[in-house]
């Protein structure tokens, strides 16, 4: 039973199972359609039963002195959960928000299943297989033959082509595996007419399958160099797990010869770069779609197993589907990280959202995604493109500007015409700005900021009022152009610049303590 609404759960009110994890649950029922609230100080009543024969589960709850209602019956097998010797109780636990809940009185009851009904229901289930297995086994190996005959000698396949394709075999859970023939008439023949955009490492077209009828976004990758092979793999790799509300569902992959394409769920209204400063969405959309950004974020970065670094979050790669609910994507750049230590490896992201640390270190972390996620906050709230860092006059500092005077809101996107929830506003833009310090252990973890949007009670971020500055003199890696940013500010500054005895050495001092914001 659950009375505090998080990310993942549907409501504040509310039964579900949960086996091997609090934050994704097997099932769960909201109470209030039966008119049962959790929180009503009132006595409840609580019949949890499970048939061991049926596997069935069933959760039946009423105030004290009404009948009992069902509200969940679900079929699961306890015995691939729950070992044969196991304690029963109860435990509980809250969030920020103190509550009290008692155990007035409670009974538990159990007898074993009998050994001559598991016999018969064994017996059943092999004679079940036998019938159901073996003419299939004998159809397939017919096939076997039959294709084998046909062709006697296969087509060989080149290393190149061999290594890519068995490694996108082995890469999570890629649901389907199309052929060339099918995208290219899905596409009409990758037509102009169904070109929907183009990036770095290729193109993106419109698409529709047939059977069933469904919309498609195909990706087809340049595989002309090591970079679009590497991209087409991560994005496999990475996205082929993922399972998560708010971010691009990978469909299928196509690997024939040269040809590397990626299939993804088609998203109407395109991605969110169309509506900065030009078409206008009201304040209930872009709230909504700044949550779903924060929670995909923070699945990547401590929900999802293996830690994740985007490393290329921008207005650019969230799609909006019809009812302009967000998904990130374009996870061509992202990483792994497989240990603590930051991901190292060739500069990459967009410049005016890439962090400074990322910029003269190479550095990427789930700090600096913090960072990008902070400019796509700026850019929804005003309605404004974000300028680099090096450039005066950019929306960083003209934000932060208006917070250190108490005019935050006077830079908030006058499309809107004042209709907005003020107090909603003014907490995104703090949560903006204490995204974009520069110092990277100030940063908000994403779980902060999903806390922030969904729950107004939750304690803001504190900011000095002006823009503390940060100096970074141009540094030279292998293979890359030299980069130097530099950001400065009139008013006293947590950080001064140091007196370097070489180009290559990057150092901060401290003129007071940081704070740390976890």
């Amino acid at each position: 039973m659950d009375t505090y609404m998080n990310e993942f759960d549907i409501d504040g009110n509310h039964v579900g199972i949960d086996t091997t994890s609090t934050t994704n649950s097997v099932i769960a029922q909201s109470l209030t359609s039966i008119g049962v609230n959790l929180r009503s100080g009132r006595d409840i009543r609580v019949k949890i039963e499970y048939d061991g024969y049926k596997n069935k589960f069933q959760i039946s709850i009423a105030y004290s002195g009404n009948s009992l209602t069902s509200v969940l019956n679900y079929s699961i097998k306890m015995s691939e959960t729950v070992p044969r010797l196991m304690y029963v109780g109860f435990s509980g636990g809250t969030g920020p928000l103190p509550e009290s809940h008692q155990v007035i009185n409670w009974a538990f009851s159990s007898f074993p299943l009998s050994t001559e009904d598991k016999r018969l229901k064994r017996d059943n289930r092999i004679k079940t297989i036998l019938v159901l297995v073996v003419p299939s086994v004998m159809t397939v190996l017919f096939i076997i033959i039959c294709v084998y005959l046909v062709k006697r000698a296969p087509r060989k396949k080149d290393k190149k082509d061999a290594d890519i394709e068995s490694q996108s075999r082995e890469a999570a859970n890629v649901p389907k595996m199309f052929t060339y023939k099918e995208l290219a008439k899905a596409t009409r023949n990758f037509s102009k007419d169904n070109l929907l955009g183009t990036g770095g490492f290729g193109s993106v077209y419109k698409g529709v399958i047939s059977d069933p009828p469904i919309e498609i976004a195909v990706k087809r990758i340049s595989a002309t160099s090591k970079q679009g092979e590497r991209q087409y793999l991560a994005e496999i790799c990475t996205i082929g797990r993922m399972r998560h509300k708010n971010i691009v569902q990978l469909q299928g992959w196509c690997h024939e010869g040269e040809q590397l394409l990626l299939v993804y769920q088609y998203m109407a209204n395109g991605s969110l770069d169309r509506f900065i400063g030009k078409l206008s969405l009201n304040w209930e959309t872009r709230y909504e779609i700044l949550t779903g950004v924060a929670s995909a974020l923070l699945y990547l970065h401590e929900e999802c197993g293996n830690p994740v670094v985007h490393r290329d979050v921008k207005p650019n790669n969230v799609m909006l589907d019809a009812n302009y609910n967000a998904y990130l994507g374009d996870f061509g750049l992202a990483r792994l990280i497989q240990s603590d230590v930051s991901l190292t490896t060739m500069l990459a992201g967009t410049p005016g959202y890439l962090a400074p640390e990322v910029a003269y270190s190479g550095k990427a972390t789930s700090e600096s995604d913090v960072y990008s996620f902070g400019t796509v906050v700026l850019e929804v709230v005003c309605g404004k493109r974000s300028k680099e860092i090096i450039e005066e006059n950019n929306l960083v500092d003209y934000v932060w500007n208006l917070y250190g005077e108490g005019s935050l809101l006077e830079c908030v996107d006058k499309q809107m015409e004042g209709q907005f929830d003020e107090e909603q506003v003014e907490r995104a833009l703090i949560v903006g700005l204490a995204c974009l310090h520069p110092y990277s252990a100030c940063r908000p973890r994403m779980r902060k900021v999903v806390q922030t949007f969904l729950n107004l009670d939750e304690p803001l971020m504190d900011l000095p009022k002006s823009r503390p500055s940060m100096t970074i003199v141009p540094v030279s890696f292998s293979g890359l152009t030299t980069v130097g940013y530099s950001s400065t500010s009139r008013t006293k500054s947590p950080f001064i610049r140091s007196q370097l005895s070489s180009p290559q050495e990057i150092e901060l001092n401290h003129e007071q303590g940081m704070p740390r914001l976890r």
